[in-house]
């Protein structure tokens, strides 16, 4: 079967992504404050060989160059996130005028070079001034974050339209307040469940604020999912697998549609009950414009009776002997499909737009040049499967690659690279790699993919065995 980007219709919106603190470096620059994560990375052993992101691409200083590059790679839409400790130094109070002048730079460049601004406004990077005062934990929190989203409402959405609240709650509340792996680096159930309840109360309030000053704004929220599998058909991985999805996909989706939290099937929730007041159920719900679908991989889980709360585990992608990025990710483009399939089956579920997909492996310049086959055949396997989708009547409406250029992965450091374009960390030297050039042509309607869907899910199916 031949497929290019007409087939999926004139109004499908295909672009790119990034994330502020991922990208823009100038951490302390013209005012801005520190964030959360420039104090996570100054802690020893945190973050992979104690890399950091004070420069990250210099995205700060080379904005103008980027942007010019991606309107020469034909690339129509951009999503980019808004530095909050950039915007309000101490979090909330006194604007950093600076900061505002940026971004304003940044999105009136983008429309001028014919590219479409989406805006996310929280992508991890809570000012340290607001952790101080418990962060997430901190019910205060929702209000904090209120002020935050009508000052950017106000000084930017004259020409942005399309808004996203949050991205990926159960990543920044799971890892950097339970685990402990991300910032802040806080741990435990209690401190989890406060930050997850507050995360949500404040996507829905995002929301309401955003249409209460800019009623035709095109608002969402994104989500990070993961196609789960139970690893063998026995009863205890499936109820290990039910669980392990009501923390890893229900848990913000289901409160923002007004179902209240999944305690069906993973009774811990029933404690975040002592950080809910009364109306809290009404005001987690939202009718989001669109829903931000976030998938790069499967998990497959196993009933594991050492496990505190869940009793399951991750049987990992090496341990399957199945192939893997860079981030010891399972490569399983399906996974997209059953997503989709599985979000467009709640009932009243908006449009889904895929904001974030990629793949990180290992590249190398050879002649001035990156040939990145592995991450090209991996977006268009995906992207195939998007259409898999649509075709059986999904509303999915949009795909952006993560990411735009190689950057800041968060504990793993500079060591995955995820972008269509490299980056010499050294040098801040740019080369858009083949699966740019690909992505260049397949919007271009240059390129057509060629898939055999019969071949689909019968491939790299869970092992069976006892062993895990």
């Amino acid at each position: 079967m031949l497929l290019n980007k007409d087939a999926f219709g004139e109004d499908f919106v295909w672009g790119v992504s990034t994330a502020a603190y991922q990208i823009e470096g100038a951490h302390s620059h013209d005012g801005k404050g520190p964030s959360i994560w420039d104090v996570f990375v100054k802690k020893k052993n945190k973050i992979f060989q104690n890399h950091h992101g004070d420069i990250a691409c210099d995205f700060y200083n080379r904005y103008i160059d980027d942007l010019y590059l991606m309107h020469s790679l034909h690339i129509p839409n951009y999503r980019f996130s808004i530095s909050w400790s950039r915007i309000l130094p101490n979090g909330i109070g006194e604007v950093n005028r600076k900061g505002i002048d940026f971004y304003n730079q940044l999105i009136d460049l983008s429309l001028e070079l014919g590219i479409t601004p989406w805006v996310t406004l929280y992508h991890w990077d809570l000012p340290d001034t607001l952790e101080l005062k418990g962060g997430w934990v901190n019910r205060d929190i929702r209000d904090w974050f209120g002020e935050y989203v009508a000052i950017c409402v106000q000084y930017f959405g004259d020409r942005v339209k399309n808004w996203m609240v949050l991205n990926e709650p159960v990543v920044f509340t799971g890892a950097g307040y339970f685990f402990g792996v991300h910032a802040p680096g806080r741990k435990g159930l209690d401190s989890f469940l406060a930050a997850a309840h507050h995360a949500a109360l404040a996507q829905a309030y995002g929301g309401k604020i955003i249409k209460s000053i800019q009623r035709d704004s095109h608002v969402g929220t994104t989500f990070s999912c993961s196609h789960i599998e139970p690893y063998r058909m026995r009863e205890k991985d499936i109820t290990a697998a039910k669980k392990a999805d009501a923390l890893l996909n229900r848990l913000f989706i289901e409160p923002l549609l007004g179902m209240g939290y999944p305690t069906d099937s993973l009774k811990i929730l029933h404690r975040i009950e002592k950080y809910m007041q009364q109306g809290d159920e009404r005001d987690l719900k939202f009718d989001m414009d669109f829903i931000g679908i976030q998938n790069y991989t499967r998990e497959v889980i196993r009933y594991a009776r050492f496990v505190p709360m869940l009793q399951a585990k991750i049987v990992s992608a090496a341990k399957r002997k199945v192939e893997m990025t860079a981030m010891k990710w399972e490569v399983y483009p399906e996974s997209m499909y059953h997503i989709l399939k599985k979000f467009s089956g709640y009932e009243n579920m908006p449009p889904l737009i895929i904001t974030e997909n990629g793949a990180a492996f290992p590249d190398e310049v050879r002649n001035n040049r990156v040939d990145d086959p592995k991450r090209t055949k991996y977006l268009q396997d995906t992207i195939a499967q998007v259409w898999r989708a649509k075709q059986e009547g999904v509303k999915v409406n949009g795909y952006f690659v993560w990411t735009f250029l190689d950057n800041f992965e968060w504990a793993e450091g500079y060591h995955p690279r995820f972008g269509l374009v490299y980056v010499d960390f050294q040098t801040q030297q740019r080369i858009v790699k083949s699966s740019g050039h690909w992505y260049t042509s397949f919007l271009s309607s240059r390129q057509e993919l060629t898939h055999d869907f019969a071949s689909f899910d019968t491939k790299n199916k869970p092992q069976r065995g006892e062993g895990a």
